[in-house]
């Protein structure tokens, strides 16, 4: 039976951490919506989050990480736009597009490029600066609306996960806005919390 943890426990972090060493599913809070998260590097875990989401193959997983380091540690070319952007908004609801390293497996990022975020997220970055990277993507069904709360989350995934974190409303209620700095200069393949227009002062300001 799927474990539901508070986020305000004492043991959530620690209890989180250890399920996702262990190659386990985690469904937790962020600063957008509720995510189901991975260890990135764990090829078999991916390959259960993909399943338990009924995600196609082809669709790359975004990678959620603890401080700006390790998403240049993800990436073959970290452009200066890219760390105009990261500067300016992360952590925060923003996720870059940016060319793989050949250290993220192919399950996650099947294509030429990784998509990476900081969390602007209290926890979750502990989460993160804890256990490493972490591939993850909404915690729903595919093509379904992402949960902001949850129980919905458990009412959705049920026992196919591992374990709950439960830290009230997800705050953002929206998913991250996705620049693509693979190219240049960069396009905005969605857009959500963090504008077109400011991310086109943010790198005009960066020069």
């Amino acid at each position: 039976m799927t474990q539901t943890l508070s986020v305000a426990a004492e043991n959530s972090l620690a209890q989180a951490a250890s399920a996702l060493k262990r190659g386990a599913i985690v469904a937790f809070p962020t600063d957008t919506v509720y995510g189901l998260g991975a260890k990135y590097d764990d090829s078999r875990a991916v390959r259960r989050l993909y399943a338990v989401k009924a995600r196609p193959a082809e669709k790359a997983i975004p990678v959620l990480v603890g401080s700006p380091s390790d998403a240049e540690s993800l990436t073959a070319n970290f452009p200066p736009v890219a760390w105009a952007l990261a500067k300016a908004f992360w952590p925060g609801a923003l996720t870059l597009v940016l060319e793989r390293s050949e250290k993220v497996p192919a399950v996650v990022a099947p294509g030429a490029t990784v998509a990476v975020r900081m969390p602007a997220h209290r926890w979750l970055l502990e989460l993160l600066q804890t256990v490493g990277p972490l591939a993850v993507s909404s915690a729903n069904r595919s093509g379904q609306p992402p949960e902001l709360s949850a129980e919905p989350v458990r009412a959705v995934l049920g026992d196919r996960i591992d374990l709950i974190i439960d830290g009230g409303a997800a705050p953002g209620g929206s998913p991250s806005t996705i620049a693509d700095c693979s190219v240049h200069p960069p396009s905005v393949l969605r857009e959500g919390p963090v504008t077109a227009a400011q991310l086109r002062k943010a790198v005009t300001e960066a020069g």
